[in-house]
């Protein structure tokens, strides 16, 4: 089974920085497109940033400059660094394939708070 287990999520303070880990069993990271995902409540789960296996990366508009998605081949983690938060970024974050994601496989997530 392929599964994924968010971590790193906490409650920060506008303009601070937070790293989320993805760690992935069942598949190898390098081997596939993936991205992490967020929801906020009430709303769409949305892509925010991919990495290819070739280590090429897409993030959507409202976290552009801001977030960085990374990957550690040898630990099979994916990494979202993400820096000057802002409140709007609040919301459970997610890994999963980053084109396609595997329905059975989504993960607890992790809660990313940034309060004012």
């Amino acid at each position: 089974q392929v599964q994924f287990v968010e971590s790193g999520g906490g409650l920060v303070q506008p303009g601070g920085s937070l790293r989320l880990s993805c760690a992935a069993s069942g598949i190898t990271v390098s081997l596939y497109v993936m991205g992490w995902y967020r929801q906020a409540p009430g709303k769409q789960r949305e892509l925010v940033a991919s990495i290819t296996s070739s280590g090429a990366t897409n993030y959507a508009d409202p976290v552009k400059g801001r977030f960085t998605i990374s990957r550690d081949n040898a630990r099979n983690t994916v990494y979202l660094q993400m820096n000057s938060l802002q409140p709007k970024d609040t919301a459970v974050y997610y890994c999963n394939f980053g084109i396609t994601a595997l329905e059975k496989s989504w993960g607890q997530g992790t809660q990313v708070t940034v309060s004012s």
